[in-house]
């Protein structure tokens, strides 16, 4: 066990030092490795470099007007409400941040998502916090070649106190606008569209 943890660290280390740019050791000092740890360090190094995808959400990055269209029950009609968003890339261009202000019901409403591709998993992830929680949606899908992505994601029902299940999708529906909805359990328990938003692009 101790062996293992010490082949840990000292991997984790060398990561550590190859991603600062870097020796991890002294030349007249640097411990010749293993085929098994050369292994584990190229296999950590390809998980953890920014790929095609990360390059396609960063060009995703900018300021938006948002149009924002909310179904609180079915037959009822929909609010229409107004707001801003701005994306930005992160962690040297691994993860994309969208930081939303508009109005929800009235109020002013906060909201900021985190979105990136595991190279791992070979999936989409996304994290979702707001003023008007206390608590995170997390999610996970894929998109296509043509920018149309679909997510799954859980979070804690207030009402219910247990996981509930949403469906969302994007698609571009042109080169300045894409269009956003999300799907959520209706007050029937059945799938109902829930929010629709019209992003356009500013800059």
């Amino acid at each position: 066990m101790k062996r293992m943890n010490g082949w840990i660290a000292g991997i984790a280390v060398a990561a550590l030092s190859l991603a600062l740019g870097a020796p991890a050791f002294a030349e007249d000092k640097k411990p010749a490795m293993s085929a098994d740890e050369q292994a584990m360090m190229e296999a950590w190094a390809k998980a953890g470099s920014p790929g095609e995808a990360h390059k396609k959400m960063a060009e995703e990055a900018g300021s938006y007007d948002m149009k924002v269209t909310s179904w609180n029950a079915p037959g009822m009609p929909p609010t229409e409400e107004k707001g801003t968003a701005t994306r930005k890339m992160i962690m040297d261009g691994r993860v994309m941040v969208e930081d939303v202000t508009t109005t929800m019901m009235g109020m002013p409403f906060k909201g900021q998502g985190m979105r990136g591709y595991d190279n791992v998993s070979g999936k989409y992830w996304g994290t979702w916090v707001d003023s008007m929680s206390t608590g995170m949606m997390v999610s996970e899908g894929t998109c296509d070649d043509k920018g149309t992505c679909n997510f799954t994601g859980t979070m804690n029902d207030p009402i219910t106190k247990k996981p509930s299940t949403m469906r969302m999708t994007s698609r571009r529906q042109d080169a300045k606008t894409e269009i956003f909805e999300m799907y959520g359990p209706g007050p029937d328990g059945k799938e109902m569209k829930m929010m629709e938003i019209a992003y356009t692009k500013k800059s």
